[in-house]
C-alpha cells in the first residue's frame, strides 16, 4: 500500500469505528497458563445414588472407585504485526502519524477483532448445543427462540446469574422490536461502551459486529463459567529510530486462545440458520450396536470415545469409525468437517 504525500494534510485521520473486545472480562478467568502451553482440567464423576439397604455388609451399595475425565487445552493463537513510520514520510504529512496514537490504531482495528473473532467462532464450533433452525428469525419470533436457549440451560441446571445473549446485527434489529426486550436505558452509557444493548430474561445482551460474528449464527448464550478466553501474552512496542529504520517501528504480539469446558459445555447454546443460503449442522452419526461400526458423512472426521467421555473435549478421544470393543462398552461419537458446525454426540451400549 503506497505512501501518499500532501503538502497539506489535516492533523485529524479518519478512523473506523472500533470498540473494545466483547468477550474479554465475559468468560472464566481462573485459569493460568503462566510458565505452559497446555494446562489439563481434571473433571471428577460422580456415581448415581443407590436405595440404602439395612442388612448385610454394603448396605451403602458397592464402592465404586471414583473416576475423573480430563480435558487438554492448548493455547494456538501465536498473532503479531510490525509497522514502520519513516520520518521523513511523517513530516511531509505534517506529522499525523503520531506513534503512539498509530499504535493504538493498529490494536483497536486489527488486533482485538481478530481475537474477538476467533474467540466466538471458537464458541459457536465447540458449545454444548448448536442448534439448526431452518426458519428465519422475525421480531415475533426471536424471543421465543432464545428462550428455547434459556430453557436448555434451565434444564441443565447451569446457572442464572453470568449468562450472557449475543446476538448478530441482524438479530438484534428483530430483538429491540420485540415488546419482550428491554431497552437501554436501564443499563447506561457504561455499558454501551462494551457493546450491550439491554437486557432479556436476566441475560445482559451484547451486539456483535458483523466482522467478529461466526458466520450463519443467529445468537448465542455463553454462561461465563462454561468458557474461557486466556490472553497469556499482550506485548506491544514502539521502537524510535532503530536500527536500519530513520522513524518508528510499532510491534505487537498477542498469545491466546478460547475453550470451552466439557463438564460445563450445557452453558453455551448456539442457533445456527440452516435456511437455503444458510449454515450447515452435521447430524449425530449411526453407531451399529452389534460391531461398534461408526457411520459418517461424506468428508466427515468422527471422533469416539469408550470410557464413557464426550469426544467433542476428552483427551481419550479417538479419531475413526471402528469403535467395537465388547458387549456393553459406552461409545460416545460425533463428527465435523470444515464448512460446517459440528454434530451433536450419538451414544450407544455396544450388545456383542
Amino acid at each position: 500500500m503506497a505512501i501518499h504525500l500532501h503538502e497539506k494534510y489535516a492533523k485529524q485521520i479518519q478512523t473506523k469505528f472500533t470498540t473494545e473486545s466483547l468477550i474479554a472480562g465475559v468468560l472464566n478467568n481462573t485459569y493460568s497458563w503462566s510458565g505452559v502451553k497446555t494446562i489439563k482440567v481434571s473433571t471428577p464423576v460422580t456415581v448415581p445414588m443407590n436405595d440404602y439397604t439395612r442388612t448385610g455388609t454394603s448396605r451403602y451399595g458397592t464402592p465404586t472407585e471414583m473416576e475423573d475425565i480430563v480435558q487438554e487445552l492448548t493455547l494456538t493463537q501465536d498473532k503479531s504485526f510490525s509497522l514502520t513510520i519513516d520520518k521523513g514520510n511523517n513530516q511531509d504529512q505534517s506529522g499525523i502519524k503520531e506513534a503512539g496514537r498509530m499504535l493504538s490504531l493498529q490494536i483497536a482495528e486489527r488486533a482485538v477483532p481478530t481475537m474477538d473473532a476467533y474467540c466466538f467462532k471458537q464458541l459457536a464450533m465447540k458449545a454444548g448445543n448448536v442448534v439448526a433452525n431452518s426458519t428465519a428469525l422475525s421480531k415475533n419470533t426471536v424471543c421465543d427462540r432464545i428462550s428455547e436457549g434459556t430453557l436448555k440451560l434451565d434444564d441443565a441446571e447451569v446457572p442464572q446469574d453470568g449468562r450472557t445473549l449475543f446476538v448478530s446485527n441482524a438479530t438484534y434489529k428483530l430483538l429491540k422490536h420485540s415488546d419482550e426486550f428491554l431497552g437501554v436505558d436501564e443499563l447506561g452509557r457504561e455499558a454501551l461502551s462494551k457493546g450491550q444493548v439491554g437486557k432479556y430474561d436476566n441475560m445482559k445482551v451484547v451486539k456483535v459486529p458483523a466482522g467478529r460474528w461466526p458466520e450463519n449464527v443467529n445468537f448465542m448464550i455463553v454462561y461465563k463459567n462454561s468458557a474461557t478466553a486466556p490472553v497469556k501474552l499482550n506485548d506491544t512496542k514502539l521502537h524510535q529510530d532503530p536500527p536500519g529504520i530513520s522513524g518508528n517501528l510499532l510491534e505487537g504480539r498477542q498469545y491466546y486462545d478460547c475453550f470451552v469446558f466439557g463438564a460445563k459445555c450445557e452453558g453455551v447454546y448456539v442457533e445456527v440458520n440452516t435456511a437455503s443460503g444458510g449454515g450447515t449442522v452435521l447430524t449425530a452419526p449411526t453407531i451399529a450396536a452389534a460391531t461398534g461400526a461408526i457411520t459418517a458423512a461424506e468428508g466427515a472426521t468422527v471422533k469416539f470415545t469408550t470410557d464413557g467421555s464426550d469426544p467433542r473435549y476428552s483427551m481419550t478421544a479417538q479419531i475413526g469409525t471402528a469403535a467395537g470393543t465388547g458387549k456393553g462398552t459406552v461409545v460416545k461419537a460425533y463428527q465435523y468437517k470444515d464448512g460446517a458446525y459440528p454434530s451433536p454426540v450419538a451414544e450407544v451400549t455396544l450388545t456383542a
